[in-house]
């Protein structure tokens, strides 16, 4: 019987993020994936997110992305709202990908981190 409770923001163009779902599935767990290129962020659902996995905003920064570079982001006196904000506009700049489970949340990268979950 396949485990509940599975959510995985996805990227299906990152390697990293096709390999964690292929982890996930493998295990016999059918998660729900959420395509946030597509869908986008909330304020609240990042600020949750990221509570919830133990990071802060400038953790769960794509900092290798052309974006963060071009927007300043990784000046390290650019504030966390100012990296939310940016999020927001710019969802490709969160890193992925994130997994939320019943065992907790977590920004698996690299890949391995989630076998803490499953």
């Amino acid at each position: 019987m396949a485990k509940r409770g599975f959510i995985i923001y996805h990227n299906p163009k990152c390697t990293t993020s096709c390999n964690v779902l292929a982890m996930i599935e493998e295990a016999g767990v059918k998660p729900t994936i959420i395509e946030y290129l597509k869908t986008g962020w909330t304020k609240q659902q990042l600020k949750d997110l990221f509570a919830a996995a133990g990071v802060t905003p400038r953790r769960a920064l794509r900092a290798k992305s052309k974006e963060a570079e071009e927007l300043g982001l990784l000046d390290p006196k650019i504030s966390s709202a100012k990296i939310l904000d940016a999020m927001i506009a710019h969802p490709a700049l969160v890193e992925r990908p994130f997994v939320t489970a019943p065992k907790g949340t977590r920004l698996c990268r690299p890949k391995e981190m989630v076998k803490e979950l499953l």
